[in-house]
């Protein structure tokens, strides 16, 4: 086993086997990010307060609640034995690190980290919004209109695009290199996770992963009542015995709290009145099954037959290989059962919400010229959700496509420059335009509390929500901007003096970053948004740029908005953060000579 380093330290891995190389990535990552993948690690367990104390209980109430831990475990036991075994490969690397690691602590933290990134937030947020306001009012908020999204893009030779997301400090991908004598791939893989999942080159194909903006989590109104034998929920047939019992969640400082963990014919109960069911609970599968199929890939009908296996969430892909063809794929589970499911908690007891047998029949399209995904209402996206990204950025990609511009240089696209003041005074006007909004007579129900768990807050603040849908609450209030806020009374400096970048950081991370100026808005390529009439700061945006040559993988090139280590004293913690800034990216080198092999301790 051998490990090389380029100049920014992305690891280069080579083994004689599969299971020696996922031993060699999990003793890898523990090395370059021991903290980060043990935090997400306790996520996962719902043990986070045990090294926090009492601020993570919130998390882990909800952790434990909606069963994350055991469904990673019983997915992991369903897995075919040579996914398994390759699983308990990249474990024993983990812990050779020091780090403790179950072989289904990988799909513990997948899970983890995607549990609130679909749909059942937003039901949350439409029930509150169906109560205070009335129903005509979901649509305001199910509108397509300028969310922040990911890109993704095929022209002729090359895949590129830039997934977005929370930008975390250290950052949720990792780029890496994998090669064995069964494949040599590069992309970029979740810190704790084997494998390259949503973004990869073997040489033969590549692939890109954008959100297909899909509906795939439910939640039920469950009637629960308590008897000498146990606690039973109304269901559609009459009263059903529900499974219940006790977990006690470790604080840092000695203490503990106990939660009561319910779970019904629907779901684990995540809230005192709602369940949540999903197909990875429903099925005890995560898709973790397509790993290692996508490893081997050389076509796009081996990324296609890999895929097949996957679960949540629901992606749209680009693939496209050296013989010239490409595929547009959409993978994952959504149910079968009633639009009004896809709104707003719907009751358990009522048989006319339940889920159908089976699934969506997923898309599959043989491509030929440019194609562009940017989380938009498509034909092959459609039929499996109900609020998208307007159109605005996929028309804006393939317009300077057509015009001949790198997409290197399309990744930055943006009317907001960080150091212009006229984009300043228009991100200055829209966020008093927000503020005012805030104060509207016809919107005060909204402030009122939601009842549901604290931690669903971050997506629930009236305030961020009408900020991030501005132009469609104004629409459905009959206004327009103007009438709130006259721009000309508006003065501002540059656009990037007051939109800085604000990570998220790693628990007990005080390691500090340059003063970065960034441009860009909700609408445009360069999707680095901030919240109209709560923060101007970005917390949110590109957390990787790619540009994949299809036919020749060393003309690639790639970059993350920090760098390949999550410690602070390493020389790679934020050495790739100018870059990222300014859009350039850093070249993928796979001549074997020309990095710098690292002794393994």
């Amino acid at each position: 086993m051998r490990v090389f380093r380029d100049g920014f330290g992305v690891p280069h891995l080579r083994a004689d086997s599969v299971d020696e190389l996922a031993y060699l990535q999990g003793r890898v990552t523990a090395a370059d990010r021991g903290a980060q993948i043990e935090v997400e690690r306790r996520r996962s367990e719902g043990l986070l307060a045990e090294r926090e104390g009492p601020d993570a209980l919130g998390w882990d109430r909800f952790a434990r609640r909606a069963r994350i831990d055991d469904t990673a475990r019983r997915a992991f036991a369903k897995l075919d034995s040579r996914t398994k075994a390759w699983l308990r490969a990249y474990a024993d690397g983990v812990k050779a690190g020091g780090i403790t690691w179950h072989p289904w602590s990988s799909l513990g933290v997948f899970l983890a980290r995607h549990i609130m990134f679909a749909s059942f937030p937003s039901k949350l947020w439409n029930s509150h919004v169906e109560r205070t306001l009335g129903p005509h009012a979901v649509a305001w908020f199910l509108a397509d209109g300028d969310k922040d999204g990911s890109n993704a893009w095929l022209k002729e030779g090359e895949i590129a695009g830039d997934p977005h997301r929370l930008i975390e400090l250290p950052g949720v991908y990792q780029q890496v290199r994998l090669a064995c004598p069964e494949f040599d791939v590069a992309g970029l893989t979740f810190a704790g996770v084997p494998g390259v999942q949503h973004f990869g080159h073997t040489g033969g194909v590549a692939w890109a992963v954008t959100n297909a903006m899909a509906d795939y989590q439910d939640l039920f109104v469950e009637e629960l009542r308590r008897t000498p034998t146990g606690v039973e929920a109304r269901g559609p047939h009459g009263w059903e015995r529900v499974a219940v019992h006790t977990e006690t969640i470790p604080v840092r400082g000695g203490g503990s709290e106990l939660v009561e963990v319910i779970e019904t014919a629907r779901g684990p109960m995540i809230d005192d009145a709602l369940s949540l069911r999903t197909p990875t609970r429903a099925e005890f599968d995560l898709g973790f099954s397509a790993l290692l199929p996508l490893l081997h890939a050389s076509t796009v009908d081996d990324v296609a037959a890999a895929l097949e296996r996957w679960s949540e969430p629901v992606n749209s892909i680009l693939t496209a290989d050296t013989t010239g063809r490409a595929l547009q794929l959409t993978v994952g589970r959504v149910p079968v059962r009633l639009a009004r499911n896809g709104r707003v908690p719907v009751p358990a007891w009522d048989q006319t919400y339940a889920w159908r047998p089976g699934y969506v029949p997923m898309t599959r399209v043989e491509l030929t010229g440019v194609t562009v995904n940017a989380n938009d209402r498509r034909p092959d996206t459609e039929a499996y959700g109900n609020a998208f990204a307007s159109k605005a950025r996929a028309h804006r990609i393939r317009e300077l496509i057509d015009e001949g511009v790198p997409s290197a240089r399309i990744h930055m696209d943006t009317p907001m420059p960080a150091g212009s003041v006229e984009a300043g005074r228009l991100a200055a006007w829209r966020f008093e335009v927000a503020r005012r909004l805030h104060e509207h007579p016809a919107l005060k129900p909204l402030m009122q509390p939601h009842g549901f768990d604290p931690l669903f807050d971050g997506w629930t603040d009236p305030r961020a929500k009408i900020g991030g849908m501005l132009d469609a609450v104004l629409a459905g209030l009959g206004l327009t901007a103007e009438e709130l806020v006259d721009p000309a009374s508006i003065e501002s400096g540059p656009w990037g003096e007051r939109h800085l970048l604000e990570p998220v950081r790693l628990p007990g991370l005080t390691a500090g970053i340059p003063r970065t100026e960034l441009g860009g808005e909700r609408d445009s390529v360069l999707c680095l948004n901030s919240v109209p009439g709560v923060t101007d700061r970005c917390s949110r945006g590109p957390v990787a740029r790619y540009v994949w040559d299809i036919a020749d993988r060393q003309r690639s090139r790639w970059v993350v908005p920090f760098g390949a280590s999550g410690d602070p004293a390493s020389p790679h913690f934020a050495d790739q953060l100018p870059l990222w800034q300014r859009g350039d990216l850093i070249p993928l080198v796979t001549d074997w000579s020309a990095l710098i092999e690292e002794t393994l301790v």
